[in-house]
């Protein structure tokens, strides 16, 4: 796996950043062979007017994670970009990205539990806050899987 993104490296220096929608949509659909919304719908069971109140709430949500997405692969493709001459202080500037990002994510999770508890009661707000946080970390751990480890590649083609 850790091969394939040197192929990702050489494709993403040469064609324009990837979607992350599309990306989330493909792991998510060979991991469970479901659309991320089924689901979520599957998951929730929510009656009619429930659902109808939280479609704006997922809808906002989806906007704002798919944000975060995009930047997470501007960090990517920075750290590919800079992969085989990287300096301290390009390291602590990904470095620091990432985890801000991370923490951004974290941040939405939170405000998005907050609006669906009010639309959707506790227990579904924190169904949805759960299947979210696990299908992120299945998408996380795809993506991680990818990225060689800093120095990694050098030992490879010692």
């Amino acid at each position: 796996m850790k091969k394939l993104f040197l192929l990702l490296v050489i494709t993403v220096s040469s064609t324009p950043v990837f979607a992350q929608s599309s990306d989330d949509i493909a792991i998510i659909q060979s991991v469970y062979g479901k659309s991320k919304t089924e689901l979520v719908n599957d998951y929730l069971n929510l009656s009619e007017p429930q659902a109808t109140a939280f479609k704006e709430v997922y809808t906002n949500y989806e906007t704002e994670r798919k944000a975060l997405g995009q930047k997470k692969i501007e960090i990517i493709n920075d750290y590919a970009a800079n992969y085989n001459n990287l300096t301290d202080e390009k390291a602590d500037e990904i470095a620091k990205n990432n985890l801000k990002n991370n923490v951004d994510q974290e941040k939405l999770f939170s405000k998005t539990y907050g609006k669906a508890k009010k639309v959707i009661g506790a227990v579904n707000a924190a169904k949805f806050i759960q299947l979210e946080q696990y299908l992120q970390t299945t998408i996380r751990a795809e993506v991680q899987d990818a990225i060689p480890f800093i120095g990694e590649l050098k030992k490879i083609k010692k």
